[in-house]
């Protein structure tokens, strides 16, 4: 009847996201006799469709061949359609569900790209638990641990808290400590959890804004750990938690732990309406949780104490760091993250913006509201946890189906520029630690149970060998890896607060860090993995393959993930980076990965 794959440049050019102005190609066969007059519908995402005829062609086969050019004045979302006649009459629509369309994201390039980002490594740290350098500054309320790797505190408190308050000593003078071992693991970015001043071990109830928390070695740590990691080839960004901060804050002060008129006090607080009360007094709060009340974005004394020329996001790029990393970012309307975009660029053109996203963020709905990250001024980057998953469900399932499908929606639906600054995660700190995903243990259900839970021998063995494949996709496909403080170094556990054990110095699995480490050479020898092009090469039977870069300066990537060896032919791939073979025609043994360089010359 019809043939169209949208994956393919011959139906639909360029493949990718279109820059405004611009325009897509379109082609479709259909079977003649069977089907005919063809037409495009298009309409911008929330606006009504406007329906093309499609040009005659030329005739392939049984098929004839129609074409047409859509053209795009401005950014947008974009959805099209064809809609075409039986020969007995009726219509079809391709795609055939009702109400199905192809996505088309239109976008303008209006700010400079972080180019600095692309073909590097970030690596994401929880500073209490990274490093220390065996000076303690802590808070009243802190609990000081003297035990390294010891469990952190999860059972709550006689008022059912858990108040997530026990240190164990990690700070930003330990990271700077450690700033040769990032470089060994190719680290060209070093993302921090928050640091500003908080109660709390993790920091996201921030406290003040304006000071980086004394455990953590204060303002004065934060400016040296800039100003050294610049030396070595590094970045910094920062967490920033612009959603809601800790009802014990200078600006909320409930507990009047600030020398402060907090909002919680007074209706006279200078701050009472950066939040949202209720006329019983209480409060919204994020996710409804009381330690975290929610800010009023719509709020402009906020938005201007974050943005303004003296602002928060001002103060601290001056002090050195390169970007950010916007927590809960779907929770920051437009009002807001538009003038912190802004207020980013205008400190520096080249800043990163990441955004926590955990789903496709081209077309994300957000509380009933289209986003419109990369449609220009807003977002450079978003935590890809589409690809988490589904390398998960490659390495650990053997579903390479998803992994190819999630590929091929992510360099349709985002911009390139964007594609080539994605966090590419598989482990956070907001998930299992990935070597435990990987094992396929069975995780008991309570937190009391987990605190003492170990992988088995045979499972860890089985994670390990799942790992080992998950990141050579993790460093391989685009985007940017993004490693989770201690994967490299065999971490396990469970939910939080288990992910976010200490690093285990001296305790490392040798034979998993050799082996990232072995990747981030590879990673940085070549400049196909820093923005090359994407190209699919094989994804069945267990098998993944694909190659990056373009004409003879390529490399190919192959995954096996099924229990049996597999082949690849037809390539002339002649050297394997990871093992110094030449093969013309390459084998890829069970659970293994190859890397191999293209030259097109021999």
């Amino acid at each position: 009847m019809y043939i169209f794959d949208e994956s393919d440049i011959y139906f639909r050019s360029p493949g990718g996201a279109v820059e405004a102005p611009g325009k897509l190609t379109l082609q479709i066969k259909l079977r003649r006799g069977e089907s005919k007059n063809p037409r495009v519908g298009v309409y911008l995402d929330g606006s009504a469709s406007n329906e093309s005829a499609m040009e005659y062609v030329c005739a392939t086969g049984a098929y004839d061949v129609y074409k047409l050019d859509v053209s795009f004045e401005k950014a947008g979302l974009y959805w099209y359609y064809f809609v075409c006649d039986y020969a007995w009459g009726a219509s079809f629509t391709v795609p055939e569900h009702e109400g199905g369309a192809f996505q088309v994201t239109v976008y303008n390039l209006d700010a400079a790209q972080p180019d600095w980002i692309w073909g590097g490594t970030i690596y994401h740290i929880v500073v209490d638990r990274f490093r220390g350098d065996g000076t303690v500054r802590l808070g009243p309320n802190a609990v000081q641990r003297n035990d390294w790797g010891g469990c952190p505190y999860f059972l709550p408190d006689e008022k059912g808290i858990v108040k997530n308050n026990d240190f164990f000593g990690g700070n930003l003078y330990g990271i700077i400590e450690k700033l040769p071992y990032l470089q060994e693991l190719g680290v060209t970015c070093i993302y921090l959890s928050p640091v500003f001043e908080a109660d709390s071990n993790h920091k996201y109830d921030t406290g003040d804004f304006m000071k980086v928390d004394e455990a953590f070695g204060g303002d004065e740590a934060l400016e040296e750990l800039c100003k050294k990691a610049s030396k070595f080839g590094m970045k910094v960004i920062l967490d920033g938690v612009f959603n809601h901060v800790g009802s014990d804050s200078i600006y909320f002060n409930r507990y009047g732990k600030y020398n402060s008129v907090g909002a919680y006090q007074s209706r006279h607080s200078p701050y009472r309406d950066w939040f949202m009360f209720n006329d019983d007094g209480t409060y919204e709060a994020w996710w409804g949780i009381e330690l975290l009340p929610s800010l009023n974005k719509q709020n402009k004394k906020y938005r201007d104490f974050l943005c303004g020329k003296d602002g928060v996001i001002a103060h601290w790029m001056k002090k050195g760091i390169s970007g950010w990393r916007l927590d809960v970012v779907d929770e920051v309307p437009d009002i807001l993250l538009d003038p912190l975009c802004q207020a980013m660029r205008r400190e520096n053109k080249n800043v990163f913006i990441a955004g926590e996203v955990w789903e496709d963020a081209s077309h994300k709905i957000a509380y009933s509201y289209r986003r419109r990250y990369f449609l220009g001024g807003q977002l450079s980057s978003v935590t890809n946890y589409p690809l988490k998953d589904a390398i998960i469900a490659c390495v650990k399932d053997g579903n390479v189906a998803t992994l190819a499908y999630t590929m091929a929606a992510l360099c349709k639906n985002y911009p390139k520029h964007v594609l080539d600054s994605l966090m590419n995660i598989v482990g956070t700190h907001d998930t299992m630690r990935i070597l435990s995903v990987l094992s396929g243990a069975d995780y008991p259900g309570t937190k009391l149970e987990m605190s003492h839970f170990k992988l088995s021998e045979n499972e860890l063995n089985l994670a390990k060998k799942r790992l080992k494949l998950a990141a050579a996709l993790q460093f391989t496909l685009p985007g940017v890896p993004c490693l989770y403080y201690g994967d490299e170094a065999g971490m396990e556990g469970g939910a939080d607060p288990f992910n976010r054990v200490c690093y285990p110095w001296g305790n490392e699995d040798n034979d998993l860090l050799t082996y990232y480490k072995r990747l981030a050479y590879i990673r940085t020898m070549q400049n196909a993995f820093k923005n090359g092009e994407y190209t699919l090469i094989e994804a069945r039977d267990g098998l993944f393959a694909f190659t990056r870069g373009e004409g003879s300066k390529r490399v190919m990537v192959a995954v096996n993930v099924s229990d049996v060896d597999r082949r690849i032919t037809g390539h002339e791939f002649n050297f394997d980076l990871l093992k110094g073979a030449k093969a013309d025609d390459i084998i890829i043994k069970s659970n293994e990965a190859g890397i191999y360089y293209l030259d097109k010359s021999k």
